[in-house]
């Protein structure tokens, strides 16, 4: 993978660093400067640089949602009748408050949306729908699928190869 942007400046260790972090960002910098050769203070100073100017966005925990008693995760594609209505503004705004879309894009093609949504069950999920996405009269259509098995999930981004 080739780097688009040059004023990234990453090199190899800035990547080694970002592939390590994104495996489990709770290692500290001892351990981190450790597994990438370098002292612990250049490696601070790296680790800060990647932060300030953006490329890590945040640290996070991941918890499992199952655990927490969230057991449907639906995929809702919402198509709406225009995109020129106040109505579809107070969509997306309700979209990002929402604590239960953990994802919502705009997209092209056949759907306007995609929003990834998490619910204690079915109930809870038809709740949210009535009550949240289809009050808004912008909304002409939402098809759900639902989870059935994770084949892939991974928050890592592949990091380029700057070896060559």
């Amino acid at each position: 993978m080739k780097l688009t942007q040059p004023h990234w400046n990453l090199d190899p260790l800035d990547v080694r660093i970002l592939t390590l972090l994104q495996q489990d960002a709770s290692l500290s910098n001892q351990e981190l400067a450790k597994r990438v050769h370098l002292s612990p203070a250049p490696c601070l100073r790296r680790v800060r640089r990647l932060i300030d100017s953006g490329i890590i966005e945040a640290t996070v925990a991941l918890v499992d949602r199952r655990q927490v008693g969230l057991q449907l995760l639906a995929y809702a594609f919402v198509s709406l009748e225009s995109h020129r209505t106040t109505s579809s503004e107070q969509f997306e705004e309700t979209m990002r408050r929402r604590p239960e879309v953990l994802e919502c894009v705009r997209l092209s093609g056949d759907h306007d949306y995609l929003a990834r949504v998490v619910a204690a069950s079915m109930e809870d999920y038809s709740r949210f729908l009535d009550q949240h996405v289809l009050r808004f009269a912008a909304v002409r259509s939402v098809s759900s699928s639902f989870e059935l098995r994770v084949l892939k999930r991974t928050t890592a981004l592949p990091m380029p190869d700057l070896t060559r």
